[in-house]
C-alpha cells in the first residue's frame, strides 16, 4: 500500500460552477502539495483533468445516461435546434427502458452510477493499493461506491457530505428517501472520517446515528485566494447590489424584492440610486413573477448565467468572480426552506475573498448567521422584509457617505487550511489502523 494515493470518488468533478465541483477540485493541488497522488473518478458531465489521473465514466441507467448525455451535447453542440434534435432522438430511443426506470426505481438519476464506480475503482485499488478512499457529494452514488470498495478493501474511508442527505421536509420519493436513510447509516457507521459542512448537519446525523460518536467532524470547505488576485472596487454612481448563484421556488428574490419596494416608498431617492443585478440562472417562477410586479423595474438587471469566454480563455467561474469584487454589496440568498438549516451555501466562501460588505438573508442557520457577523456583515432573517429594510436603508447611508470600502481582510476559510486538516484526520487514521493491525494477537 502506498502512503501517497487516494482514490477520489466525486460524481462532479471538474464542473465549472457547481458547487460540489468545487469543494473537490479547490482541494486538489494543495493534496498533491501534501504528497497526496489523487486518482479521481467522476463522471462524464465535467472537464477531463490533465493534471491528475482522471477516470470519467458513464451510468448505466437510462435515466442516468440522458442526464450526462444530455451535459456533454449541450458542450459539444452550439445550435439549439440541433441540440433538442439529438437529445430527442436519445430520449426516444431510451423511452421504454427510461419509463420502466422510472417506475421502478424512484432514485436520483446518477443512482447507477455506483456500478461503473465501483469496479473501476476495485481495479485501481488492486493495481495502485491506495491509502484512503475518499467519496463526496454530492450525488449519493458517489457514497454508495466509497461504501462498498471500503468494506469490501477494508481501506480507511473519508466521507464528505456536502448536504443533509434526510430532513424534515425531504419531498423525493418514498424509495428514495429509505435509500438515503440508509446510506447516511452506513456513512455514520464505517466511515472512518465522516464530515458535514454545518454544525447542524452533524449534529441531527449523530442523533440519528449514535454509533458515529466522535469520528463525525464538521469541516468548513472554504475556497482560494482568486488566481488573477483582488480586482479593485470603485464606488459608481448608484449603489449596486450583486446577487450570485442558482435561483429556485425556495431560494428567491420576493422577499428581498419586498423589501427593495418599501425602500424606496420611505425613501424615493432610493430609485435613481440603488441598482439590483442578478448573475447565474434564470429567475424562478417566484423571483419571475416578483421582478414582474416590482414597482421600479428598470432597478433590476438580469445578466442571466456567465459562461467561458473564449477570446480571454477566462471560465464563467473566473468572470464572476471578478464581478464579484467591483459591486457595492453582495447579496447572500440562503433559502426559506427546513433543508437550509443544514447547509451554507458556497457562494459565501467565495464573497470573502472579495472583501466586500455582504447581506445574508439566512433561515434558522445559527452557524452561518454566526460566520457573516463574526465577520463584520449583515445577517438578517430570510424571511423578515422590515428587517432587510432596515439593512438596506443602513447600506445606503453607508454608500452615501462612501463607507462601504474593501475590508482589508483576507479569507479566514481556504481551501487550504481545509485540506491540511483532512489530511491530519486521514493520517491519525491510517496510523490507528495500522497500530492495530501490527499488535501482537493475545
Amino acid at each position: 500500500m502506498t502512503d501517497r494515493a487516494w482514490l477520489i470518488i466525486s460524481h462532479a468533478f471538474n464542473m465549472d460552477g457547481r458547487a460540489a465541483s468545487h469543494t473537490i477540485t479547490d482541494k486538489i493541488p494543495h493534496l498533491i502539495a501534501n504528497g497526496i497522488e489523487p486518482i479521481v473518478l467522476s463522471a462524464v458531465t465535467g472537464r477531463r483533468d490533465t493534471d491528475v489521473e482522471h477516470h470519467q465514466l458513464l451510468p448505466v441507467s437510462p435515466a442516468g445516461l440522458r442526464f450526462d448525455i444530455r451535459y456533454i451535447l449541450r458542450r459539444r453542440i452550439s445550435s439549439k435546434p440541433l441540440y433538442n434534435l439529438m437529445v430527442g432522438l436519445m430520449t426516444l430511443l431510451m423511452l421504454p427502458f427510461y419509463v420502466l426506470e422510472k417506475i421502478c426505481i424512484r432514485l436520483e438519476p446518477q443512482w447507477s452510477w455506483f456500478i461503473p464506480a465501483y469496479f473501476s475503482g476495485a481495479r485501481i485499488i488492486r493495481s495502485r493499493k491506495p491509502a484512503v478512499i475518499y467519496s463526496t457529494g454530492g450525488a449519493n452514488s458517489a457514497h454508495l461506491a466509497g461504501y462498498l470498495l471500503a468494506r469490501r478493501y477494508r481501506l480507511p474511508w473519508i466521507a464528505e457530505v456536502h448536504d443533509p442527505m434526510i430532513f424534515a421536509s425531504y419531498e423525493r420519493s418514498w424509495m428514495a428517501y429509505r435509500f438515503a436513510a440508509w446510506l447516511e447509516g452506513k456513512i455514520c457507521r464505517y466511515a472512518d472520517v465522516p464530515f458535514w459542512f454545518v454544525e447542524t448537519a452533524l449534529a441531527r446525523a449523530r442523533q440519528r446515528h449514535p454509533e458515529m460518536g466522535d469520528r463525525g467532524r464538521v469541516l468548513i470547505p472554504g475556497a482560494d485566494r482568486p488566481a488573477f488576485g483582488k480586482v479593485a472596487y470603485e464606488r459608481g454612481n448608484k449603489m449596486v447590489i450583486g446577487h450570485f448563484g442558482s435561483l429556485s421556488v425556495t431560494r428567491n428574490l420576493e422577499c428581498f424584492l419586498e423589501a427593495m419596494g418599501r425602500l424606496i416608498e420611505r425613501r424615493p431617492e432610493a430609485r435613481e440610486m440603488v441598482c439590483l443585478e442578478v448573475y447565474g440562472s434564470g429567475a424562478d417562477s417566484i423571483s419571475a413573477a416578483a421582478i414582474a410586479r416590482f414597482p421600479a423595474p428598470e432597478m433590476i438587471r438580469q445578466f442571466g448565467r456567465i459562461e467561458h469566454d473564449p477570446e480571454t480563455g477566462e471560465s464563467g467561474r473566473e468572470r464572476v468572480l471578478k464581478r464579484m469584487n467591483t459591486v457595492d454589496c453582495l447579496l447572500l440568498l440562503h433559502g426559506t426552506e427546513v433543508f437550509c438549516e443544514e447547509y451554507i451555501p458556497s457562494k459565501f466562501y467565495e464573497y470573502m475573498w472579495t472583501q466586500r460588505p455582504i447581506l445574508g438573508l439566512v433561515w434558522r442557520n445559527p452557524h452561518l448567521d454566526r460566520l457573516l457577523r463574526e465577520n463584520h456583515h449583515l445577517a438578517v432573517e430570510a424571511d423578515d422584509a422590515e428587517a432587510i429594510v432596515s439593512a438596506l436603508s443602513d447600506l445606503l447611508d453607508r454608500w452615501e457617505n462612501d463607507d462601504l470600502a474593501d475590508s482589508g481582510r483576507d479569507s479566514a476559510y481556504t481551501a487550504q487550511a481545509a485540506t491540511e486538516r483532512l489530511v491530519a484526520w486521514a493520517r491519525d487514521v491510517e496510523v490507528g489502523k495500522s497500530r492495530v493491525q501490527s499488535a501482537p494477537r493475545k
